[in-house]
Formats: structure tokens, C-alpha cells, sequence
């Protein structure tokens, strides 16, 4: 059984999308949670705000500094029982921020895991991607993929490389004894794509069909994913957490994987996008007209480019073949795997994360009308 004695928690990336929800959420449900360090390179003044205002019997601290650096990880890692591991680089390029990538997602999870070993801490759990998965190919269709499928990423775009060598050494120190007798235990959570509220990424989707007459560019005819919300990740991690602290559990989830997904319907990430903003008026655009072969081989070409130049200067191609592959295949997983092993059932509904991000998208649109106005005047 858990125990029910107080503990402490470190969440890297807690300034970020992931990461204060986790945050939130550890201080909404955890009751025996002593203290919670929140670290993470850059806070915004809203979210230190909110921080710091925090009437709460479990204390916050926030740390601002660098993953890379060892001497503050080491400080971070003191007196914690558990440390959950958000922070990362997400990046679709191919050369502009490779190395910091590599940097961020690789060594700065190395770093971290010799911190943690060097303090005794008994539970890591590792915020991983399901890119590190693949999809492989566009050509190939993956339904409901589970865990014992065993599919792995080919792609060495810094993104999904760095986060399959990160996971494979975390999920590698499980069961490590440490120097105060205690056995470390260690497991790893790959959502889908996470969308909601703040979303970087759907904000990016947004802005760009608002400034094209909320218009949404239009994916591959068939493509599919099977998005997530972000409150159901967090409650993954949570369930994560609860598993790895249980001495019992963490035998059997200790170093092993598990999909995190909801019951958001599988759609192309146009179609999604769309159904998410509808209301607001948003539109999708006309079917693709190039064929995603042309555009796949085109991407090769000016990989091949990029890659001659590379020792002269660096030339960041406009696409590459594993954005188009990642956003124009049939890739759906399963959540089952963590249903039984972790108790995971989404804690949001379809219809209550429709509405959230929804909303959400409806104060970009206001923005963006307000900003007009002004720019009029």
C-alpha cells in the first residue's frame, strides 16, 4: 500500500503546459505531499504569481534554473522522495535546434537521473512522447497500437531521438539500488498529442487560420490521430506516481512504458483543429492539392540539401519527412495497458475538453479582434 507518510515531489517543466498542471493537480489530490519543488528554466510573471499566492498546507517552492546544470540539480534533488520529469524541448525542424534539443531532452534527463541517484530518490517518472513510437510511414496503418507491439521510432530528428534515448535510460535504472538501501523504481508515460487550453502548439494552429480568414489548412484525406487532453495526462501522472510510491506496484510497472490517451475521437489533426473552433467560425480549407508522395520526396531532396551544406552553414528545409509523416498518418493507441496496471480512466470527458479548449480558442479570436481595432485606430 502507499504510505501515509509525508513525502515531497521535484516536477521539472513546471513552469510549462504539462508541467503546472501536474503541479496543480499533485496539490489538489495528494494530501500527504509535504513540498513540491517546481523547477523549470523560465516562469511567467502570471504563473510566479499564482505561486506565490498559493494558500496551501503543502509548500511550493519554485526554482528557476537550468537542466543542464548539475550543481543545481543536485540542490534539487535533496530530501525529495519522488521526481517527475517534464521538462523537454519539442522541436519539428531538423537542424536549427538540434543541439539544444539533444542537450535539453538527452543529457539534461542523464543529468537528472545521476542527481536523483546521487540523493537517494526512489521514484522517477519520465514524461516521454508517443514519438518515440513512430508513425514510421504514412503508408502504414497503426490502430489502437498497444504496448507489446513494440514499435519504435527510425526517425534521428533530434525530437523524437532525443526522447527514445532519454526513456530508454530512465526505464534502464529501474530496480538500482541505492546508496540508503532503497530500490529505485522508474517508468515511463508517451501521450498522444496533448491539446487544451494554452496549448503552444493548437495557439500556433489558431493564429495561423485566423490570419488566413479562419481558415484551417487541410491534412491528408484518411489521416488520424487520437489527440489527448492535458488534465487527463496530468491525471496520469498522478495514477504514475501513486503506482511507483506503492511497493507493491512499483515491482510490476517499474521500468516499463504505457500509452496515455482519452476518449477524444480519432480524427486528422485539420479535422480536430476544426472541430474544436467551429463555433467560432473557422473553416477547412480545400483537399490538398499536391500528393503527399511529391511532397515527401520534395522534403528528401532538400533533406539532402541541407545535409550537403550542413559543414558550410546551416539550412533549415521547410519540411521534412518526419513532419509530413507525423501529421498525415493513421496512428491511434491504446490506453489499456495503463487502465489496468495504473487504474487510469480520463478524468475529463470528450465533451468537458471540447468545451475547455473551445472556450480558450474563443479568447484568441477576441484578441485578435481587439488587436485589429487598435491597429485600425
Amino acid at each position: 500500500m502507499p504510505s501515509t507518510e509525508r513525502w515531497s515531489c521535484l516536477v521539472t517543466g513546471g513552469g510549462g503546459f504539462l508541467g503546472q498542471r501536474i503541479v496543480r493537480m499533485l496539490l489538489e489530490e495528494e494530501k500527504q505531499l509535504e513540498e513540491i519543488r517546481v523547477l523549470d528554466k523560465v516562469f511567467s510573471p502570471q504563473l510566479l504569481l499564482e505561486f506565490s499566492e498559493l494558500k496551501h498546507k503543502t509548500k511550493v517552492i519554485v526554482m528557476e534554473g537550468d537542466i543542464l546544470d548539475e550543481q543545481f540539480l543536485h540542490k534539487a534533488c535533496q530530501g525529495i522522495t519522488a521526481v517527475i520529469h517534464a521538462a523537454s524541448i519539442i522541436d519539428t525542424g531538423l537542424w536549427l535546434r538540434r543541439e539544444a534539443v539533444m542537450n535539453v531532452n538527452l543529457k539534461g534527463t542523464q543529468l537528472l537521473l545521476e542527481a536523483s541517484i546521487s540523493a537517494s530518490v526512489p521514484v522517477f517518472l519520465y514524461t516521454s512522447t508517443i514519438e518515440v513510437a513512430g508513425p514510421n510511414s504514412y503508408r502504414k496503418t497503426i490502430l489502437n497500437g498497444r504496448e507489446g507491439d513494440l514499435l519504435e521510432s527510425k526517425w534521428h530528428n533530434a525530437y523524437p531521438y532525443s526522447k527514445k534515448l532519454a526513456e530508454k535510460a530512465v526505464l534502464a535504472v529501474d530496480g538500482q539500488l541505492l546508496r540508503n538501501g532503497a530500490i529505485m523504481h522508474t517508468c515511463s508515460l508517451r501521450p498522444t498529442y496533448i491539446y487544451g487550453e494554452e496549448s503552444i502548439f493548437l495557439q500556433y494552429e489558431m493564429t495561423k487560420a485566423l490570419n488566413n480568414d479562419k481558415t484551417i489548412k487541410r491534412r491528408r484525406e484518411g489521416s488520424m490521430a487520437n489527440p489527448v487532453y492535458v488534465g487527463n495526462v496530468a491525471w496520469a501522472h498522478i495514477l504514475a506516481l501513486r503506482a511507483l510510491r506503492d511497493s507493491e506496484k512499483a515491482q510490476s510497472i517499474g521500468g516499463q512504458f504505457y500509452y496515455i490517451s482519452d476518449d477524444t475521437p480519432p480524427k486528422s489533426y485539420s479535422d480536430f483543429n476544426y472541430e474544436l473552433s467551429k463555433e467560432w467560425g473557422f473553416k477547412l480549407g480545400s483537399k490538398v492539392g499536391i500528393p503527399l508522395t511529391l511532397l515527401y520526396w520534395a522534403a528528401f531532396l532538400l533533406e539532402m540539401i541541407s545535409l550537403v551544406l550542413y559543414p558550410i552553414f546551416i539550412y533549415e528545409p521547410p519540411l521534412n519527412r518526419h513532419l509530413l509523416t507525423l501529421t498525415n498518418s493513421v496512428f491511434t493507441l491504446s490506453y489499456k495497458k495503463a487502465k489496468k496496471d495504473l487504474g487510469y480512466e480520463p478524468r475529463f470527458s470528450w465533451l468537458e475538453a471540447k468545451q475547455k479548449t473551445s472556450q480558450w480558442i474563443g479568447t484568441l479570436v477576441t484578441q485578435q479582434r481587439e488587436y485589429l481595432k487598435t491597429k485600425a485606430s
